[in-house]
């Protein structure tokens, strides 16, 4: 069963109807397969004009769907042979970014993200997907293992933001955050970043400095959540949806503004609708990026990297 959505009322009502449906034995008087058929396609057009006119505030709950792909899903699905490598080798282990070497469609990657957890158990452990400073300095030393041995880096980000706990602040965030942003801007290998859910400030910027930065249709990348926005500006979580609005947070904005560089069409009804096939498309996604790359030097690779964000502040946003 799928978790509906507030603005999915109509598309549950529906598909609630077809199931009934399947389970009726059919008569004389009723052809079930015809009727099935028929709101099988009016549930089609349904989440055709639901999903093709999305409000930024209903992009912002799609992107947080419990049912959405999430990184170990994209493992599960998409990657083979995947290897974690876990602590980064200064104080332990952080759970909120899992990283390893792994193989797509028969290349060799270094692949690192978030994860959130699905159930209330692995949230916690993974701490919903917010990384202290271990998880940043973590996903550092993978990187720089991966430009040692030539291997390509992709990031899947999904996160609210980094950990705001005094614990975290105590060990340095902002440092490891600053770093891991210089470590993506460095290394000599191509690195490659897509927003599959949540993209929130510098916990997500600070995987998502590569190459080439693209976006699932409905995930959203932000310098801070709508509910965070309102808070500041309104003293309400009331406003998160006018604040959703202004912030442009949206695949299709950031791609206009000269942010991201692609976005990923996601199945009909969203990601979590159809999981497997939205990671086929991630990946699919990711071997093209990596094939334009093919052939181009470290050194290259490195200066476009910096020079495409550097331009962001030297010449505005489009």
């Amino acid at each position: 069963m799928h978790n509906f959505l507030d603005f999915e009322k109509p598309i549950a009502e529906l598909e609630g109807k077809i199931e009934e449906l399947r389970h009726l034995t059919g008569n004389d008087e009723v052809n079930i397969a015809d009727e099935v058929a028929r709101l099988q396609d009016k549930l089609t057009k349904l989440l055709q004009s639901t999903y093709g006119k999305l409000t930024p505030w209903q992009k912002t709950q799609v992107a947080r769907h419990p049912d959405r792909p999430h990184f170990t899903d994209y493992v599960a699905h998409l990657f083979e042979g995947f290897t974690p490598l876990a602590g980064d080798r200064l104080f332990g282990e952080d759970e909120a970014i899992i990283g390893g070497l792994a193989r797509l469609q028969g290349r060799t990657v270094m692949v690192i993200g978030h994860e959130k957890g699905r159930d209330t158990e692995s949230r916690v452990k993974h701490n919903f997907g917010m990384a202290k400073p271990e998880g940043y300095r973590k996903s550092i030393r993978l990187m720089r293992m991966a430009e040692r041995f030539g291997i390509p880096v992709v990031t899947l980000v999904d996160t609210a933001g980094a950990f705001p706990g005094a614990d975290a602040e105590a060990r340095g965030q902002s440092e490891a955050i600053a770093r891991s942003i210089e470590a993506c801007l460095d290394i000599k290998v191509p690195l490659i970043s897509i927003i599959i859910g949540e993209g929130g400030s510098g916990g997500a910027i600070a995987l998502a400095v590569a190459n080439t930065v693209m976006m699932l249709e409905n995930s959203i990348y932000s310098v801070i959540s709508p509910e965070g926005c309102a808070s500041i500006l309104w003293r309400s979580g009331d406003e998160a949806k006018t604040a959703a609005d202004a912030l442009r947070l949206t695949a299709q904005d950031l791609h206009q503004l000269g942010v991201i560089d692609e976005i990923i069409t996601e199945p009909l009804g969203g990601a979590q609708r159809s999981p497997v096939d939205a990671c086929k498309r991630v990946g699919d996604a990711i071997i093209k990026a990596l094939e334009s790359m093919d052939n181009v030097e470290g050194g290259v690779l490195k200066a476009r990297r910096r020079d495409k964000f550097l331009d962001m502040g030297r010449h505005g946003l489009n």
